[in-house]
């Protein structure tokens, strides 16, 4: 996970028109030209090559705050690779969540080998710096050995159907794939659903869970923890 930080120093725009329009390109399926067309509703001229820059400047950072601030993570790791297709060339997107649909980290490699499982493995413990008590995975080999090197001491369970939570938390990944048109590199498709999984699922509480009241109570708590994210040195 990237530690960068960014700055507001030096923009004409107020940190609110910057925020929101952060938040509109990874929270909805929009084009910066959409979010460009919405903030004119709302009075606000921007160019979406402006709200592009934004997005690639401020978007790691403000997910980054987010991680930071969120609860510990679930012991109950799920993990998941889905094909992507980058310019005809097939990549996979590696996943991992816990018990509770939070997204952990992904990583888009061009392989699914033990090799590539390792990688992942890897990123995922240098960015949480604990291990699960139990990592759940299909029959994949390669999680096999990566687990055996790097995670031996946690309880591993291979079966196609406890999977379910992570392969399900790959349909908003591919709803974002349509709606871009595919993504345009590996690079590119890294860097976009690393912002894209910090972002979006901070606004995705298990809504199937709650009453409407608690819903509401619920989302007026993370907005506040957005907009403590995305204030970053906005004093400077």
């Amino acid at each position: 996970m990237s530690t960068a930080t960014a700055s507001y120093k030096g923009h004409r725009y107020p940190v609110e028109v910057v925020n929101q329009c952060v938040w509109l390109y990874f929270r909805l399926p929009l084009s910066f030209r959409e979010v460009e067309e919405l903030m004119l509703v709302c009075g606000v001229v921007v160019s979406y090559e402006t709200v592009r820059r934004w997005c690639d400047k401020f978007g790691q950072a403000y997910a980054n705050q987010l991680r930071r601030r969120r609860p510990r993570p679930g012991d109950k790791w799920h993990l998941d690779e889905v094909f992507v297709k980058i310019n005809g060339i097939t990549h996979y997107l590696w996943r991992a969540v816990d018990q509770h649909g939070n997204v952990l980290d992904v990583l888009v490699q061009s392989r699914r080998n033990a090799k590539a499982a390792k990688r992942f493995f890897r990123k995922l413990l240098t960015g949480l710096r604990y291990v699960p008590r139990v990592l759940v995975t299909d029959k994949l080999a390669s999680y096999g050995v990566a687990h055996r090197e790097l995670m031996a001491s946690v309880t591993h369970r291979q079966w196609k159907y406890l999977n379910n939570r992570a392969e399900n938390s790959h349909q908003r990944t591919r709803q974002r794939e349509r709606a871009m048109k595919r993504f345009k590199s590996a690079r590119h498709a890294q860097r976009f659903l690393s912002v894209f999984s910090g972002i979006s699922a901070h606004f995705r509480p298990r809504r199937h869970l709650l009453s409407a009241t608690e819903w509401r109570t619920e989302m007026a708590d993370r907005f506040a923890v957005w907009y403590e994210a995305t204030e970053l040195d906005a004093a400077a």
